[in-house]
């Protein structure tokens, strides 16, 4: 999928639980297996935009205490999102950046018309021009450093 990754992150192919209702959230939550939480995505209005921000620290506030259920649903929505690490790990600034479709999944969690319009290729580009942005603002600085 060339032109669709960023720091060799690809948007996964089938992004379509980004139109899912809470309803449908729930759906596929006892299609894992777990039908006695539905009501805990249903009364938390988790809709597909919010699965990213579910996971082993977030299931507990939604109703969800079991441990091990937490793990597999928090494995299931990564899968699903095509994601491989958690929002919330313990990143180090000599970490590589958070991959692209998290970042991406992040913006289209919000409400309102720009999150709406934004497709995975617009916010491809928007990094790729603010790197690009970053890269000559630290060459500027290091040639005027130098002209010192």
């Amino acid at each position: 999928m060339a032109g669709n990754s960023f720091h060799g992150n690809a948007l996964p192919c089938n992004m379509d639980f980004l139109h899912w209702s809470c309803h449908d959230v729930a759906g596929w939550i006892e299609s894992l297996g777990f039908p006695q939480y539905k009501a805990c995505f249903t009364d938390n209005l988790i809709t597909g935009r919010k699965l990213i921000y579910v996971n082993c620290i977030y299931l507990p506030r939604l109703g969800v205490t079991d441990f091990k259920h937490m793990q597999v649903i928090s494995a299931c929505v990564r899968e699903l999102l095509g994601i491989t690490e958690t929002r919330w790990s313990s990143r180090s600034i000599a970490d590589p950046p958070q991959d692209t479709v998290s970042l991406f999944l992040e913006k289209k969690s919000r409400t309102g018309g720009q999150a709406d319009s934004l497709t995975y290729q617009a916010f491809l580009d928007d990094m790729c021009h603010r790197e690009s942005e970053r890269e000559s603002e630290i060459d500027m600085h290091h040639k005027s450093k130098g002209g010192q």
